[in-house]
């Protein structure tokens, strides 16, 4: 029960009952208030972050969770990067030690990495904007650089086609097959001067002669079409010309029949017709020339399929030999 105050007032000589000023009750209401809210307050911190809630648990772990993931993913970005920047150093080395041409341009290369601020839609939030900010510019810039080695990748792939036309289109194995050894060549005579057979006088050999018997295959020796198929009695006799591409052109002369036709398009090893002793020849063989930009080159250069160092180097000994020609 509330007691009232009273005080004695020496005018009125009675007790007159005490009234607080309202300056004072209102002071006094404002203290107690304020105590009670900063109680709570502090109550509510110390409930929140002593005792956190189930659901606050739950919460917190995973968002311990996703920043651990986040630091993971960051990692996993910086050995991608490394991967691809790898890559295109050898990317690099194909372009130019394979294909002779200029790599990829290093300012190419970083494109895109740097410049306006990727993460300007991300909350900056205390713990995890720096993470989120890290990761969004890693990714962006692999991305690009991925976007990049793809380019170049078909770019490669391009030139693979391409060159793998040329390779082919090249004259690359020798014409006939002396038995079932693709490696034996019994009789040859090669490229340069050569006593005539007929003429008994030196003479330019512009080819290469193989020794087989009448009915062995020739084998077109690249790529490319069929541009003359002729049937001369004299000089070549029975001859087939083809065109490579690229320059290249292939002489078979001396046959006995063909296989082909003017304006047919053969494949590399491809029968286009058998050995014989047509035109001036003395013996049955495979009279063969090389031309690059219609002029004759020793065909010996371009008779490799197959070989070893030290079997090519006997091919090339025998070739070099000075003895008569078959033509």
């Amino acid at each position: 029960m509330r007691s009232d105050k009273y005080i004695f007032n020496p005018h009125t000589l009675s007790y007159e009952k005490f009234e607080k000023p309202l300056r004072r009750r209102l002071f006094k209401w404002i203290s107690m208030t304020s105590a009670v809210v900063v109680t709570g307050l502090l109550f509510f911190y110390v409930a929140n972050e002593v005792f956190p809630s189930p659901k606050e648990k739950s919460l917190m772990r995973e968002i311990e969770q996703m920043k651990f993931q986040f630091h993971t993913l960051n990692a996993q970005l910086d050995e991608m990067t490394d991967l691809v920047n790898e890559l295109q150093l050898k990317d690099a080395n194909v372009h130019r030690l394979v294909f002779g041409i200029d790599p990829i341009d290093s300012s190419m290369w970083n494109a895109g990495v740097g410049g306006h601020d990727l993460a300007y839609n991300v909350t900056p939030y205390k713990n995890s904007f720096k993470t989120l900010k890290s990761s969004i510019s890693k990714a962006s810039a692999l991305k690009v650089k991925l976007e990049v080695q793809k380019a170049s990748l078909d770019s490669l792939l391009f030139l693979a086609n391409d060159r793998e036309s040329y390779f082919n289109a090249i004259p690359s194995i020798k014409p006939v097959q002396a038995g079932h050894n693709d490696k034996k060549i019994p009789y040859l005579s090669g490229y340069g001067m050569r006593i005539h057979p007929v003429y008994k006088i030196p003479r330019m050999h512009t080819g290469i002669d193989f020794g087989a018997p009448v009915g062995t295959t020739i084998r077109a020796t690249g790529d490319g079409k069929v541009i003359a198929v002729n049937m001369s009695r004299t000089g070549y006799g029975k001859h087939v010309i083809i065109d490579h591409g690229y320059n290249f052109k292939t002489l078979y002369a001396h046959m006995y029949d063909f296989d082909v036709k003017e304006g047919d398009f053969v494949k590399k090893g491809q029968k286009i017709g058998t050995v014989g002793n047509s035109g001036t020849s003395t013996a049955p063989h495979l009279h063969y020339e090389v031309h690059i930009n219609d002029r004759a080159v020793d065909p010996v250069k371009y008779c490799l399929d197959g070989l070893t160092p030290a079997e090519y180097k006997i091919l090339v000994e025998l070739a070099s030999q000075e003895n008569k020609s078959f033509d």
